[in-house]
């Protein structure tokens, strides 16, 4: 198999034709690499009629006889019934190191193309290939710091990342916006200066809560039933000042003309104390006579002769 270049990206191979070299008939466009993650080489490459439409049909990497700008085999049989469940895309596969820490996600990777061999990673904080590389800055890390694989994830050794080699630099990275993956833990760990004691406001007082009424149980209701028969308690009394006694004088008369224009008289005013008696009224020191008067005839009524 003649190789013109052996060393490519992913990317360069992603919308690559694919045509037979007997009959140059065209077979589809590349839209996807299978990699035996076990193994760390490319094993299988997906074709369609076009790069997003199509049917989806694969043959395998050593197939392939020439890669230039177009991709020549043999024939027609090179298309072939591949089961790809037993492999992976890599791409958008997160690269953790062993202590948990994240470098970033897979967004493509290089390869020999004569033996589909992966030599490098090439890792972004996103990992989606349609994102120019101009945008986001890319990374691109040995194959040989993988250390396991699992589903959708890389684990690589630990300070793998002092040993990344940068590719590109994003717009946001150089704007002083963007920072690497594995650095943001670091900004995250900053803790703010908080402000002095003497300018720190009181934690003020708690608001009173609202407590809702609560139902008596029948427990309670029959407790309160029982104590409501209980006797009651005697509640001592104060005792009331004596009243004053006051003089009665009659209400003046309103049809009186000459009552309407006298003022109004003052207020009832108590006895004076010489009008107050000593002795009791109702002592029966003395016997009351109880004296009838005598009938009186009354006359009769007189006629005048007249009638």
């Amino acid at each position: 198999m003649a190789i013109t270049e052996q060393v490519q990206e992913r990317s360069d191979l992603i919308g690559t034709q694919v045509i037979t070299r007997d009959t140059g008939k065209k077979l589809g466009v590349i839209n996807q690499l299978w990699v035996d993650v076990d193994q760390r080489e490319v094993a299988v490459v997906g074709l369609r009629g076009t790069l997003v439409t199509g049917d989806q049909r694969y043959m395998y990497l050593n197939n392939i006889c020439q890669i230039g700008d177009v991709v020549l085999v043999d024939d027609e049989t090179a298309i072939e019934e591949v089961d790809t469940y037993n492999f992976s895309t890599l791409i958008n596969n997160e690269v953790v190191t062993e202590a948990g820490e994240l470098l970033g996600k897979v967004r493509g990777f290089k390869l020999d193309t004569s033996t589909g061999e992966i030599i490098s990673l090439i890792i972004a904080s996103l990992g989606i290939p349609l994102i120019p590389a101009q945008i986001l800055s890319t990374y691109e890390l040995p194959v040989e710091e993988v250390v396991s694989t699992g589903p959708d994830r890389l684990i690589v050794f630990e300070g793998a990342e002092e040993r990344l080699n940068q590719l590109t630099v994003g717009i946001m990275e150089r704007m002083g916006l963007g920072i690497p993956p594995w650095e943001q833990d670091a900004e995250e760990d900053y803790i703010p200066r908080t402000a002095s004691t003497s300018n720190q406001l009181g934690p003020g007082e708690p608001a009173a809560s609202y407590a809702p009424a609560r139902r008596s149980t029948p427990l309670e209701q029959t407790w309160q039933s029982e104590a409501w028969e209980a006797e009651p308690v005697p509640v001592e009394r104060e005792e009331l000042a004596p009243q004053q006694e006051y003089a009665y004088q009659e209400p003046p008369n309103n049809w009186n003309e000459e009552s309407q224009s006298k003022p109004a008289e003052a207020l009832p005013q108590p006895l004076a104390p010489e009008y107050e008696r000593e002795d009791d009224p109702w002592a029966d020191d003395e016997p009351q006579v109880l004296r009838i008067p005598e009938p009186q005839k009354i006359p009769e009524y007189e006629r005048d002769g007249d009638f």
